[in-house]
């Protein structure tokens, strides 16, 4: 605000124009602020995302059961396929009169059966995640470019044409890197940041640029740590002799340990290191698990965005952070839970699968997925509104294999049930499925007792219990862990009849009554 604005505010408000002008002037620096904080405030990168098929592999792979049930329609079609061919023939020539293309019988057919294949939809439902990878790593979207090829070109994987089309995306948008959606391999990588005036960055560190945005725990960020370590050591490029370390004395001059080297041992040192401190948190929370009392651990796993994360804080009340971003859930979090029957379990939430989880990945976050491994029962939490939910499951019980864990006792929950058209078709789930809304919480109940009648190590057992009034310790710790069906009480004994989990009950068999009483 100038000068002359504001005598000319003090002539009009005469007396009062000091406050006015304090205020207007309050207004004006809170602007000057805003503005150069959003000047120093770091922008989003913008990137170009390159995705690729190779259509050699597509035949290679094997069928899921959706693509053979895509299989039986498709020779179902096919066999309509001389049906179609007659009837536009015939169509043409019937009655002497011309048939529009577009509406003879076999094109109404086609029109009517024709669908995009099975290998176009799976491969348009990983671009979209690759697109939510994205943005959960903070970066926008710039363009993205599609390449179909037989196979992948072993110096660029994408060969010159395709490169130099990147090339000139680059600069047309400004980019700040370029990401692609597959893993590249040291030589690619760097034949790629040769050629490009930008960074490259394959999936693997995409999703390890996410897992340490979103690691909070000093457990976490060990973990990150190591898989970032590993993933760098095969990438490393020195400069040969260039850079080779030189001895002072006689005997000692000559090539030396070159620079490359030099890394290597200095990132093989503090792999040793992180995976040592990482051991040490293992030991620790073993010791505490052996102090505590033991309680079993029920553990959600599932794909990322499944609503892991909502469903726990519907059934917990823990408050944990509930995101529709990937991976925001990378540490474990624990959380009590009791069930119907009284007795109480650890529940604990994990961090989400994703297709092509690099191996690497899945063995560095083994402590964080140590829950997993001692869970006496797996949640297995599927988004039932998504169009992909089948090849999930298929991408989450790889990882499951992966982790020793198949014949875990497993629920499969139907999350998301509110966002299921009424006319809509549910996913075909395992015998014994839950269908649930974490967000509405709709069928809590239920899979709470599915939960109940799910734990074998420590099962629900009933018996009929004789107590001396005088024992109220007895009769307060049936009352807080077991449900208590009959309560009679005849002089001064208490006939309990209880249910609940055998590892109570069993503490009071001495006051197990022989036969019932009336």
């Amino acid at each position: 605000m100038s000068v002359d604005d504001t005598k000319k505010l003090d002539e009009s408000k005469g007396r009062t124009g000091q406050p006015v002008r304090r205020s207007l002037l309050a207004r004006h620096e809170a602007a000057e602020r805003e503005a150069a904080e959003s000047a120093h405030r770091p922008r989003a990168e913008r990137a170009i995302l390159v995705a690729v098929e190779f259509t050699a592999q597509r035949r290679k792979k094997k069928l899921t059961a959706a693509a053979q049930s895509a299989r039986k329609s498709a020779s179902v079609s096919a066999s309509a396929a001389a049906l179609d061919s007659l009837d536009d023939s015939l169509g043409n020539s019937l009655d002497g009169e011309d048939w529009d293309a577009d509406e003879s019988p076999g094109a109404r057919r086609r029109a009517a059966t024709e669908e995009p294949s099975l290998a176009d939809l799976d491969f348009e439902a990983s671009l979209a995640e690759f697109e939510e990878l994205t943005r959960s790593a903070g970066a926008e979207v710039a363009a993205t470019l599609i390449q179909r090829r037989p196979k992948p070109d072993p110096a660029t994987l994408i060969g010159q044409g395709k490169l130099e089309e990147i090339e000139a995306v680059l600069a047309s948008t400004g980019a700040d890197l370029v990401l692609f959606d597959h893993d590249l391999s040291p030589s690619q990588l760097r034949n790629l940041e040769a050629r490009l005036p930008c960074r490259v960055i394959d999936r693997t560190q995409l999703i390890l640029d996410i897992f340490a945005r979103h690691a909070r725990t000093r457990e976490g960020q060990l973990q990150v740590e190591l898989a970032q370590l590993e993933y760098q050591l095969p990438r490393l490029a020195g400069r040969g002799k260039s850079m080779s370390q030189l001895g002072g004395g006689i005997g000692t001059r000559g090539p030396g340990e070159t620079q490359l080297e030099t890394d290597r041992r200095k990132i093989n040192l503090r792999i040793d290191h992180v995976k040592e401190q990482l051991e040490a948190v293992r030991r620790i929370r073993k010791r505490q698990r052996r102090e505590a009392v033991p309680v079993p651990v029920v553990a959600l796993v599932g794909y990322t965005n499944a609503g892991k994360s909502t469903l726990f804080n519907s059934l917990t009340e823990a408050g944990v952070l509930e995101s529709s971003r990937m991976f925001a859930t990378l540490d474990p979090k624990l959380k009590q839970l009791q069930l119907p029957s009284r007795r109480k379990i650890l529940l604990s939430d994990t961090v989400g699968f994703i297709r092509n989880l690099p191996h690497t990945l899945v063995t560095s976050f083994r402590a964080t997925l140590e829950e997993v491994e001692r869970a006496q029962l797996l949640l297995h939490v599927r988004d039932a509104s998504s169009a992909m939910v089948e090849e999930q499951k298929v991408q989450v019980e790889r990882v499951l294999a992966e982790l020793d864990v198949a014949r875990t006792p497993r629920i499969e929950v139907l999350n998301k049930v509110d966002l299921v058209a009424d006319d809509g078709p549910m996913p075909m789930g395992a015998p014994g499925s839950i269908a649930v809304s974490g967000l509405k919480k709709l069928g809590l109940e239920n899979l709470l007792a599915a939960i109940d009648m799910a734990l074998v190590e420590d099962p629900l057992v009933e018996m009929r219990f004789r107590i001396p009034q005088s024992e109220g310790a007895v009769l307060a710790a049936l009352e807080a862990g077991a449900v208590l069906k009959e309560k009679l009480f005849e002089g001064n004994l208490a006939y309990v009849s209880a249910r609940g989990p055998e590892s109570l009950l069993g503490r009071f068999r001495r006051f197990i009554a022989c036969e019932p009483e009336d």
